[in-house]
């Protein structure tokens, strides 16, 4: 699946990914590929990208934001995010 991680000021991340983790307002939830539709609003935390079944992985520290699945894209608004190494 495509995964963009996008701030008001840059994009941090765009690519093919196995899957992705992040902290939504209600628990944290994963997408892999072929995820239902959902639009989820997300809180402070790590937003984990699993780059392949390898355990391959960029990490992101963000204070909160939105994400959009949609047709096998993931879509990530996000304010205040930092890489993690």
């Amino acid at each position: 699946m495509t995964l963009e991680i996008l701030t008001p000021e840059r994009k941090l991340f765009s690519g093919e990914v196995y899957g992705v983790q992040m902290p939504g307002i209600s628990g944290s939830f994963e997408v892999l590929d072929r995820h239902a539709p959902l639009v989820s609003a997300l809180k402070a935390g790590r937003v984990k990208v699993l780059r392949d079944r390898t355990n391959h992985t960029a990490s992101f520290e963000i204070q909160g934001g939105f994400v959009e699945v949609l047709n096998n894209k993931v879509t990530v608004l996000v304010e205040g995010a930092t890489t993690i190494d």
